[in-house]
Formats: C-alpha cells, structure tokens, sequence
C-alpha cells in the first residue's frame, strides 16, 4: 500500500487492494472474531445446570400425567359407552320379545 500526499483534513487515498488478499484479511478477521467469542463463553454455572434438569423432569412427569389421564378418560368413556349399548340392548330386546309373544285372549 502506497500513501498519496495529504493535505490537511482530507482523507488520505490507497491504491487498490488485491482481491485475494482481501478476502484473506477478512478470514482472519472473522477467525479472529470466532475466537474471542470463544474466549468469552462463561462455563455453566452449578445452578444453570441444576434448573435445566429439574425442567426435564417436570417435563417428563407431566407428559407421563396427561397420557395416564388421557388413557384413563378414555377408559372410563369405553365404559359408558359399553352401559348406555347394553341398556340400549336391553331395552330393545325385551321389546321385541314382549311383541313376539303370542296374544292370549281369554274369554
């Protein structure tokens, strides 16, 4: 890189950059970047760690509640539908045996 005159208050020119060496400063820049973001990362803290699990065990204890609920529900359900069919089944079968006894008239 080369400096042209400058004069006071102006902006000082530089000759054109190679391309290749552009993208090269700017891998470095980004590597350097990468980096010190690394650097900066805290390590978990005991507690962070602690309140993760104790939400995966909320978690799993809730999921294992609502399908024992859910199967529950729909056992209690099966058992309705199976009293209110046999009702049905009653009801209608001695009405059909009440209409298929003979008729008796007694004089």
């Amino acid at each position: 890189m080369t400096l042209v005159r400058k004069s006071y208050g102006a902006y000082t020119k530089l000759d054109k950059e190679d391309p290749e060496e552009l993208i090269h400063r700017r891998a470095q820049f980004l590597i350097y970047k990468a980096l010190q973001q690394a650097d900066s990362r805290r390590k978990p803290s005991f507690l962070r760690i602690r309140l993760c699990r104790l939400k995966v065990k909320i978690g799993s204890k809730l999921r294992k509640m609502r399908k024992s609920m859910s199967f529950s529900i729909s056992a209690a359900r099966n058992r309705v539908y199976k009293q209110v069919s046999n009702q049905w089944k009653r009801l209608f079968y001695r009405a059909q045996t009440i209409a298929s006894l003979p008729v008796v008239v007694i004089p």
